[in-house]
């Protein structure tokens, strides 16, 4: 949980929660002209300027979401901010305001907080978002995280996972199951860890689907380029949970069915090269994975052409009508294979194990 054994490290109890937090959140400046107030009143003012406030917040607790055997802390607290500014960004709203929220318990040190606050500040900084307030709060079961973000955007900007049409193009972002595979190869590692502690974890080659677990990014990149390219999405949502549950929350807001091209999902090699070496089918990693954290959306086919080439973007199927179903089209033949959600749900675990 925190590497140096040999430093003196400070009890929270020392500072007090009023202490703890004006220590933890002095070096978050306000950058955000809609941030009118912050850290250290009774609450934040946010001027959003005639534009719409787009809320979302997310829980993660200790194992449930992430185990400290191998999640370093500034990359958890990294992580925590992305895993909110992704479900902005799936609005194709800009995000520009955090609250954060710890629940922790006696065997935490400040220095361990300022660990994760580290990871929070980095992520503050890499996309321009400014700290404003949050709770901090004893626990009996290890460390919870709840953060809250805020995004602004003009009313006509804003997409949301309802306009999908029938024969709308269905794009994302980036390439799938990294994520899942770099879990694997961390939990594979950790269990050789755990039955014989003098045996060093392999990670060499891993970089890549490491990261895509560890350090994800949020695609907020994508409102811009879709302005220039002058595509504004008819329905969006972000790939936390597999690309196989997000196509059927569209499928759902939307009224509409769906045709997926297995052939046509986009993978790193490494991601392929790894679920063969753990017996895994690749396709299914990117299906039932989650914690991609790209954007998965719709256009409309009058769009194709400004898109088909881009780099940043993959067609991978289109909408039907909604009595035909969700369907991915297996590779090399017109098999019709049912989308079923699979992937991540915090209350039973992870379905496909």
């Amino acid at each position: 949980m925190f590497e140096d054994k040999s430093q003196e490290l400070t009890p929270i109890s020392k500072l007090g929660e009023f202490g703890l937090i004006k220590h933890l959140t002095q070096y978050f400046p306000l950058s955000n002209e809609s941030s009118e107030l912050g850290v250290g009143d009774d609450a934040a003012v946010i001027n959003p300027d005639n534009k719409k406030v787009v809320l979302t917040t997310d829980v993660l607790a200790e194992g449930v979401h992430f185990n400290l055997g191998y999640v370093p802390l500034k990359h958890l607290g990294y992580k925590a901010v992305v895993v909110n500014l992704s479900d902005i960004a799936a609005m194709n709203a800009v995000p520009t305001q955090i609250l954060v929220s710890l629940a922790v318990s006696n065997r935490f040190p400040v220095e361990a907080l300022e660990e994760i606050y580290a990871g929070i500040q980095a992520a503050c900084t890499r996309y321009k978002v400014d700290l404003i307030g949050g709770d901090t709060t004893s626990s009996n079961s290890g460390l919870v995280m709840s953060i809250t973000a805020v995004g602004i955007e003009a009313d006509e900007n804003i997409v949301k996972r309802s306009g999908a049409k029938p024969n709308d193009l269905l794009v994302v972002t980036g390439d799938l199951g990294g994520a899942y595979m770099g879990l694997q190869v961390l939990e594979r590692e950790h269990a050789v860890y755990l039955a014989n502690p003098n045996m060093q974890p392999e990670m060499e080659g891993y970089d890549y689907i490491l990261e895509r677990q560890l350090k994800p990014e949020a695609r907020t990149d994508v409102k811009k380029i879709l302005e220039e390219l002058d595509i504004k999405p008819t329905s969006m949502i972000d790939i936390s949970d597999g690309l196989a549950s997000e196509i059927l929350h569209l499928s759902d807001q939307s009224k509409v069915g769906f045709r997926l091209y297995e052939e046509k999902v986009p993978m790193d090699t490494l991601t392929i090269s790894t679920a063969d070496e753990m017996n895994l089918n690749p396709v299914m990693t990117a299906l039932s994975g989650g914690e991609d954290y790209e954007l998965l959306f719709t256009i409309s086919p009058n769009d194709f052409d400004k898109i088909k080439n881009h780099p940043d973007f993959t067609i991978i199927g289109h909408a039907v009508e909604k009595e035909e179903g969700n369907f991915m089209v297996a590779r090399g033949s017109n098999q019709l294979v049912a989308l079923t959600a699979q992937g991540w749900d915090a209350f039973l675990g992870n379905q496909n194990g």
